[in-house]
């Protein structure tokens, strides 16, 4: 299990720093913060479309957007704060918490966009529905 996380703890690590490198190189100059905002928020959202479908598969059930939410906010929890924990760990940033806060508040961000567009969809997906007695 010493061996797996540990793994897992520089596979975090080595995209960290290459997400930085990016970063730096190409002159963006996103903050840890703003990186963080971004990366994680497209990760939630990305394990979104691919979580809620499957759900969807298992379960044939319309209200499934607060499962698959919720087990998709767990994991991008989970994984904010193993990014944090690694940082401290190997020495390559600061365990800061407000970099969590800022990921979590990506995935926010993210969610309310589908969550917004899902809704749309929905309302147009729908049947209109006439009155009977507005056609006499």
């Amino acid at each position: 299990m010493g061996r797996i996380i540990y793994f897992i703890v520089n596979l975090i690590v080595k995209l960290h720093n290459k997400f930085l490198s990016i970063n730096d190189n190409s002159g963006l100059g996103l903050s840890d913060k703003q990186l963080h905002f971004l990366i994680i928020g497209l990760f939630g959202f990305i394990l979104l479309l691919i979580i809620q479908p499957l759900f969807r598969w298992i379960s044939k059930n319309y209200g499934l957007l607060f499962i698959t939410f919720s087990y998709v906010f767990t994991i991008v929890l989970v994984v904010s704060f193993a990014i944090e924990i690694g940082q401290a760990y190997t020495g390559t940033g600061s365990m800061d918490f407000y970099d969590v806060a800022s990921g979590i508040l990506g995935f926010f961000v993210a969610f309310a966009v589908y969550l917004i567009l899902y809704i749309i969809y929905h309302q147009f997906k729908r049947p209109v529905e006439v009155d009977s007695q507005e056609r006499s």
